[in-house]
């Protein structure tokens, strides 16, 4: 009987180093128990991928609460308004206390009302360095709660503390609170985003990891859109600060529509809340002739669990206790650091071309957004490790294209920087789903939550990065080009982890991908003698 042929999805048979299911060694009992996607699969994911709407408003909210924004000096009383911060007075300079701004795209921004210039623009500045660290505290620490006290629970405490202090961010009358509540705000974006996207890929089966990736990733370029739309609308900081944050409201209803991780729960040794959430999925996707016990035991059987795995408390240093897992964190760790990088910084760079800013904000999402569904294909067809290589070396070589295009070309210039944008896009899908995927279950918010810190790491310091422009030409297209390559790479010492099932010990996590490089590594010595 002739076997058929197997179309776009890449399965554990075709990918080295993956465990295969029929062979007894692993037994996924999620996925056996209630199928590799059904309706109740579908259900959850569609509504924790609404978080990313707020996770880009909040992010991206800045651009629009702060522009930049003309002004002249008012007080002391003066006709030249050449010198916007001091007034020659019988030759005497005198420091500006007051100012006139242009309101005529918006009225009121944070830096009209705190008078945020002069000697008073890094405070702008801070608030934005504030906002992205805040992000990076909440990813570690969701991420090491949610791995500690399940995935459920964090999720909710930090969907009410965006809901909480976006509100007060835009009721505070001084602008240290208003600091302060930016980055509980922020705080709870990164909580948000680190534990909702692990109960996504928790609940999947390995083929469909891809395309719950893709999913959970537009809803963040649509907000990116609809925030230009929001901002056009809402032209008062204040205003739009309400705007982005009354929506998390919607997001309360996860206390009833989205379950505790089962994944976690069989990796924590709940057996019993695991078979409930498990057959309650069973029968919401119709799955029929499946006893849950049976297939809950023969997962501890065959995982051979050992009470000290179970009693052992994730920590930070299990990422790099031993050295195959100490290889694989630190390299995808440096690639989610490119990818918020060359995003947002390419993102800020492409605004330098001039023009409406609502449009061209607007524009900077809706390219992403093809990015996606490239990177959804290509990471079935071609695995996470191969996606990843060539769109970092896409995105780092039309930046270096940059260098040798004349100024006068600006559409070619504008055609190049688009392009870097489009492969940051499916860089960072890639690596959402890779790292997801590379960590085991008892460290996997830990792992997915420290990367994304590197991430904002990265987006912290785009920002500087394009301000060299004002120091030379060059400097901004060289980094965001130099950063993706070396990040590709690194690609090669991660192993591929499409198809295969999710590691879920310690030892799982140091063991996975072992047998390729050491397989790599003697084909090249054999090639070497002959």
């Amino acid at each position: 009987m002739k076997k058929p042929k197997e179309h776009g999805n890449i399965n554990a048979r075709q990918i080295p180093n993956c465990k295969d299911v029929e062979s007894g060694a692993n037994v996924d009992a999620v996925q056996i128990a209630i199928g590799d996607l059904g309706r109740w699969q579908i259900i959850v994911c569609l509504a924790v991928s609404l978080v990313k709407f707020p996770v880009a408003w909040h992010q991206l909210a800045i651009v629009f609460m702060a522009p930049h924004q003309n002004y002249n000096c008012t007080n002391p009383i003066t006709i030249d308004f050449k010198d916007q911060c001091s007034v020659n007075h019988n030759g005497t300079l005198i420091k500006c206390t007051e100012w006139e701004y242009d309101r005529k795209t918006f009225p009121e921004t944070i830096i009209s009302q705190w008078n945020l210039v002069c000697d008073r623009t890094h405070f702008a500045n801070i608030q934005q360095s504030i906002l992205m660290f805040g992000v990076l505290l909440g990813n570690i620490i969701f991420g090491s709660l949610a791995d500690r006290y399940g995935r459920k629970m964090p999720l909710m405490v930090s969907v009410v503390l965006q809901l909480l202090s976006g509100i007060a961010c835009a009721a505070v009358p001084w602008f240290h609170v208003l600091l302060l509540m930016k980055l509980l705000s922020a705080l709870a974006t990164g909580g948000t985003m680190v534990t909702s996207y692990v109960i996504c890929m928790e609940i999947v089966g390995t083929q469909w990891r891809a395309a719950i990736t893709i999913l959970y990733q537009i809803p963040f370029s649509l907000g990116h859109m609809s925030l230009a739309g929001l901002a056009y609308w809402f032209r008062h900081w204040q205003q739009l600060q309400i705007a982005i944050t009354l929506p998390s409201i919607i997001l309360l209803s996860y206390w009833w529509i989205i379950p505790e991780s089962p994944r976690w729960l069989l990796a924590m040794g709940k057996q019993k809340a695991a078979c409930k959430i498990l057959q309650k999925a069973a029968n919401i996707n119709k799955v029929k002739n499946v006893d849950i016990s049976e297939i809950v035991r023969k997962h501890y059987l065959h995982q051979n669990l050992k009470k000290s795995t179970l009693d052992h408390k994730a920590s930070f240093l299990d990422l790099f206790r031993t050295p195959n897992m100490r290889v694989k964190s630190l390299s995808i760790f440096f690639n989610w650091m490119v990818c918020g990088m060359g995003l947002f910084g390419m993102s800020q760079y492409i605004g330098e071309v001039g023009g409406d800013i609502f449009i061209n904000f607007a524009m900077s999402g809706a390219i992403q957004i093809p990015g996606n569904f490239v990177a959804w294909w290509a990471m079935n067809k071609l695995g996470r490790r191969i996606t990843l290589i060539c769109s970092n070396s896409i995105a780092g070589a039309a930046c270096l294209f940059l260098l040798i295009v004349a100024k006068d070309m600006a559409w070619l210039r504008l055609l190049l920087a688009c392009s870097s944008i489009v492969g940051m896009s499916v860089s960072f899908t890639t690596v959402y789903l890779f790292s997801g995927e590379l960590f085991p279950t008892v460290i996997r918010n830990i792992g997915v939550g420290t990367s994304s810190m590197f991430a904002r790491v990265g987006s912290i310091l785009a920002p500087f990065v394009v301000s060299l422009n004002y120091i030379e030409a060059w400097l901004p297209p060289i980094i965001f080009g130099i950063m993706p390559l070396a990040g590709a790479a690194l690609c090669l010492l991660l192993p591929e982890t499409a198809g295969c099932i999710l590691p879920e010990t310690l030892q799982d996590g140091e063991e996975f991908g072992k047998k390729k490089l050491k397989q790599n590594h003697e084909d090249l010595q054999a090639e070497a003698i002959f």
